[in-house]
């Protein structure tokens, strides 16, 4: 009997995992699309003028979301992630169908800054509600599955390019059917999240740790901004997420221009291969966390700064590449390595943070990590306008990624990894 429940347990773990995959890829594939359809969409808007322009129409999206993220965390950790999740996706999915019918750079903006306000709300609670119910033995596996759903939507928003040049389709019907199968998944999302939740247990509402029961609650400032774990892993969060942003927002422009090829095939060769190869680097590198976690509590640690270490030929692959295949093997590279680092983040976070502070936690690194992230779109948009050699750029991002690999090995978790474990299900 202790084994069927322990494997009932199981399967909805996994089933909340494969409800949430599909959310991810819409999440990510309307952010992917906005860069791979730039040049049908500043074409169609001429108040957009320049590159900078454009920098804070990417940057109007993440400011929000970045400014959004904490208290977006927060009410997931007080309220139902289930409800939270559901409800962002039809909002935004709302967001993105109106994203396809706008008419000019000011209400591009305003779309934009809206649509940071609703997908803020997804991330924090989605992450924390699979930690809730997967414990250590399987986490990074879990959050690494739920990756492979953004980087199937980078994917897809590759290819992009080519609907926003078909005559029969455009950039305008891509955001339009975008958005009506946002809002039509999120309808039975919400009934089969709340049906989990209710037959798997209150997994979502993981009980204080033992010999905590009566301990006072220190609360969010002293129990993250007080925490030195949690500040040196804000850090390690944001640093290496400018230069992703840049690749993500910037790359299909940057092979346009310098490698003279069409919209389309700009956008699969800056996004396929690089997104392939985080798959696969989500998948290996939550196998190797969770395995390496049987013998230290640092492994999901020394996992992520493997990833980070392959930035740096990455970049400076990039960054020099005299060739589009050079390139493209640059950001292999680089994919690979996003993958490690991607699927250990919300784990790592478990291991020095309480579990009613996990939402509320990743809010705050998504708020530090994502206003970076908008300033870096624009700075590059800037120097491109300035026409700043692509190596010097990408030579910084080097830099960074090697100061970052130097403060995730300052971590030092002290919090049991099977805290906040999923019970067994009741009766």
């Amino acid at each position: 009997m202790v084994e069927n429940g322990s494997n009932s347990v199981t399967r909805y773990a996994w089933l909340i995992v494969a409800l949430l995959a599909p959310v991810a890829l819409l999440n990510y594939l309307d952010r992917q699309m906005l860069a791979t359809m730039k040049s049908s969409m500043v074409g169609d808007l001429p108040s957009i003028a320049n590159g900078a322009d454009w920098g804070l129409v990417l940057g109007a999206f993440k400011w929000t979301y970045a400014g959004l993220s904490p208290f977006a965390g927060y009410f997931a950790d007080r309220l139902s992630k289930p409800r939270v999740v559901g409800l962002s996706l039809f909002v935004w999915s709302l967001v993105t169908w109106w994203t396809g019918h706008v008419t000019s750079f000011h209400e591009m903006i305003a779309v934009r800054a809206l649509m940071g306000v609703s997908e803020a709300f997804y991330m924090p609670a989605a992450l924390a509600l699979i930690a809730d119910y997967h414990p250590g033995r399987t986490r990074s596996r879990a959050i690494g599955v739920h990756q492979i759903g953004i980087y199937l939507g980078q994917i897809l928003g590759g290819f992009a390019g080519y609907v926003a040049e078909s005559p029969e389709h455009g950039w305008r019907w891509a955001f339009s059917t975008c958005g009506w199968l946002g809002a039509l998944y999120a309808v039975p999302l919400l009934l089969m999240l709340r049906h989990a939740k209710s037959r798997g247990g209150r997994a979502a509402e993981v009980a204080p740790a033992p010999g905590r029961q009566n301990a006072p609650q220190t609360g969010v400032w002293r129990g993250l901004v007080g925490n030195r774990d949690f500040i040196l892993l804000v850090l390690y969060f944001t640093l290496p997420a400018i230069a992703g942003w840049v690749v993500r927002d910037w790359m299909p422009d940057i092979l346009r221009e310098k490698f003279h090829l069409g919209q389309g095939k700009a956008g699969v060769s800056a996004i396929l291969y690089v997104q392939i190869a985080a798959i696969f680097g989500a998948l290996i590198g939550g196998f190797l966390a969770d395995r390496w976690m049987r013998r230290t509590r640092r492994g999901r640690i020394f996992t992520s700064a493997i990833g980070m270490m392959l930035f740096l030929p990455a970049l400076f692959g990039v960054g020099n590449a005299p060739t589009l295949a050079i390139a493209v093997g640059g950001l292999i590279i680089f994919g690979l390595g996003w993958g490690f680092f991607d699927c250990n983040n919300m784990p790592i976070l478990c291991q020095v943070a309480r579990p009613e502070l996990r939402a509320t936690g990743y809010g705050l690194m998504n708020f530090v990590s994502i206003s970076c992230g908008g300033f870096g779109d624009w700075l590059f948009g800037a120097l491109r306008d300035r026409h700043v050699p692509l190596n010097v750029i990408f030579g910084v991002f080097a830099g960074v990624a090697l100061l970052s690999v130097g403060l995730v090995l300052l971590i030092r978790p002290k919090r049991p990894e099977n805290l906040g474990a999923a019970p067994a299900p009741a009766g």
